[in-house]
């Protein structure tokens, strides 16, 4: 499957190719989702880990595929990294509000609000981090 990644400053913008996201792409999806928190991606000598997937291209997702990228985000943020899912069309938007996986996933209408929230998550953990040097 040829995923296209554009690096920015502070993420990848992962662009996910359709029509169909299935359980038999999930497993090739998810190492390439992870590379980033798996290798030193480093840009202007900091790592970026940071991801937004664009599902732009997809028009249908199978439970499994759809499970997959919950689990995907949740290890994201174990890991102190965003993972934020944008541009959904209407048909995988209404399959993971269905199936009640839309709800735990960060999801957002533009590529631009995607980066918005990226931008503040790694704010808010700047922050924290600066909170636990301060009580040491």
């Amino acid at each position: 499957m040829n995923f296209k990644r554009d690096t920015k400053e502070k993420f990848h913008v992962i662009t996910v190719p359709g029509p169909t996201l299935s359980a038999t792409m999930t497993e090739e999806l998810t190492q390439y989702l992870l590379s980033p928190l798996q290798n030193d991606v480093l840009l202007s000598g900091k790592q970026v880990k940071n991801v937004i997937v664009t599902l732009k291209d997809i028009n249908s997702i199978d439970n499994a595929a759809a499970e997959a990228l919950v689990k995907l985000q949740q290890k994201f943020y174990e890991s102190n990294a965003s993972f934020v899912i944008c541009e959904l069309q209407k048909t995988v938007e209404k399959f993971l509000d269905e199936n009640e996986l839309l709800e735990m996933m960060n999801v957002t209408p533009t590529q631009s609000e995607a980066f918005d929230i990226v931008q503040m998550e790694e704010i808010e953990r700047e922050m924290m981090d600066g909170e636990g040097e301060s009580q040491n």
